[in-house]
């Protein structure tokens, strides 16, 4: 596979037509804050599958890295599913309109779908691990060791992070408020909790003692 020249550190996203079109179509729909975010998760996370000598398809990691968020868009904050599998549908579609292998989008879906969902992605394919090492470095600060100083000022000097825990973390709670149930279980509910007046988190032992089952 053909790449662009040497980007941070040496990591270079994929000079396809299909990432230039996936660039295109984030940036269109996103605003710099994720658009910034997309694009850093990219390099981090191939900056650890080279230090970790993980063999993966950069096509496919960018386009999962580059999707991960869209369905945080006001679009789609009526759909009343997770914004993870909002951000993963659009992929697929992106992709299977591209004739794309059914097994390459059945990665790219799953990276996205499960990049807040710590615990599983790292035992799976290396792009649906990476996808979510890119997330928890670039939000998280995961593994913000792993790298090198060099490495991270370089991603960051391609795409600043100026006041980004509160700005993403805004992002965060505009994109799920209009749909809190689909925080039950997963990690977004801290985000409800710190910043939605009111709001309730699920509780999985009073959902169990509260069921229909008489016992």
């Amino acid at each position: 596979m053909t790449t662009t020249s040497p980007a941070p550190a040496g990591v270079s996203v994929p000079d396809t037509r299909l990432a230039r079109e996936a660039t295109e179509l984030v940036r269109d729909t996103t605003d710099e804050l994720i658009y910034g975010h997309s694009r850093r998760v990219y390099f981090f996370a191939a900056l650890q599958g080279r230090n970790r000598d993980l063999s993966f398809d950069p096509e496919l990691l960018y386009v999962g890295a580059m999707f991960h968020d869209l369905g945080l868009g006001e679009r789609f904050r009526t759909s009343g599913r997770r914004f993870e599998v909002d951000s993963a549908d659009e992929a697929r579609r992106f992709l299977a309109a591209r004739q794309v292998p059914e097994d390459s989008i059945r990665r790219v879906w799953t990276a996205i779908a499960l990049h807040t969902t710590p615990g599983i992605p790292e035992f799976m394919e290396p792009e649906v691990a990476l996808v979510t090492a890119g997330v928890e470095y670039d939000v998280l600060g995961i593994g913000y060791g792993d790298l090198s100083d060099a490495e991270r000022a370089a991603v960051v000097a391609l795409h600043p992070r100026p006041d980004f825990k509160q700005r993403i973390l805004a992002a965060f709670t505009d994109g799920i408020r209009p749909k809190p149930e689909t925080t039950f279980g997963n990690v977004k509910a801290d985000v409800l909790e710190h910043y939605v007046p009111g709001f309730q988190r699920g509780d999985f032992v009073r959902t169990i003692l509260d069921s229909p089952w008489p016992e």
